[in-house]
């Protein structure tokens, strides 16, 4: 796929545009289609995002603009792609580093036989635990909104497929990966259940989105070099 950044066409986002981003650490996905949508006024138009990231992981956001919003729903349908670092030895409430560790494990009589083996396990359909602090909605709340005040949340499992979990790399407690999955897993589950099965403890310690469907991260914005390139369109 050509590289999004040689384009130089002018954006028509009322007609529709899909934008590739890479979404920073610490962003919100919608903190990124908000400030986006700012930067296209006085534009009233539609804009929205194609699967949502957590503020702790990067990597590719897809967004959509005008008409082209209408695609989000077969977009957000495809597989995905990830790459990250789950810790072992240790887990945390979140499932990842948006909380603090609860509860530690020792990792020294773990091997890389044992490891490779248990990722082998996971590939296939599973049936999966959304963690607490997700933004599944239960009557209309978001779940991490219940989880954060300490109240005891219900979730229902849910059918996950994962295509491959390849080992990259294990350098304890640290455990690298490469992902690919269909839409609605979570990747947090898998480091907590990863932990599980090597009967230890684990949470996802960095995530970066590589691929959505036939797009790749490789041709992703910058989200400061969009929103420049935005307002120089807009000035000229």
């Amino acid at each position: 796929m050509e590289n999004i950044q040689e384009h130089t066409h002018t954006f028509s986002f009322a007609e529709g545009e899909v934008l590739l981003v890479d979404k920073p650490l610490t962003w919100t996905s919608f903190d990124v289609v908000g400030k986006l949508r700012n930067t296209m006024k006085p534009l009233k138009l539609k804009v929205g995002h194609a699967g949502t990231l957590d503020p702790l992981a990067t990597g590719l956001l897809i967004i959509c603009t005008g008409k082209f919003t209408k695609k989000i729903d077969s977009f957000q349908a495809e597989g995905k792609e990830y790459i990250g670092t789950i810790t072992l030895g240790a887990t945390t409430p979140s499932y990842d580093l948006e909380t603090e560790i609860d509860q530690t494990f020792d990792t020294e009589h773990l091997t890389e036989d044992e490891i490779q083996k248990v990722a082998q396990s996971f590939i296939g359909e599973l049936d999966q635990f959304p963690p607490a602090h997700s933004a599944i909605k239960i009557n209309g709340e978001r779940v991490y909104e219940k989880a954060r005040r300490g109240e005891d949340v219900e979730l229902k499992s849910r059918k996950v497929s994962v295509q491959e979990f390849k080992i990259e790399k294990i350098e304890l407690p640290l455990v690298f990966f490469k992902i690919k999955c269909s839409k609605g897993t979570y990747i947090r589950s898998i480091a907590h259940d990863f932990g599980k099965a090597l009967h230890n403890g684990a949470h996802l310690s960095s995530l970066r989105r590589t691929m959505s469907g036939e797009f790749h991260v490789d041709n992703a914005w910058n989200l400061e070099d969009l929103i420049q390139t935005i307002r120089s369109q807009k000035a000229s």
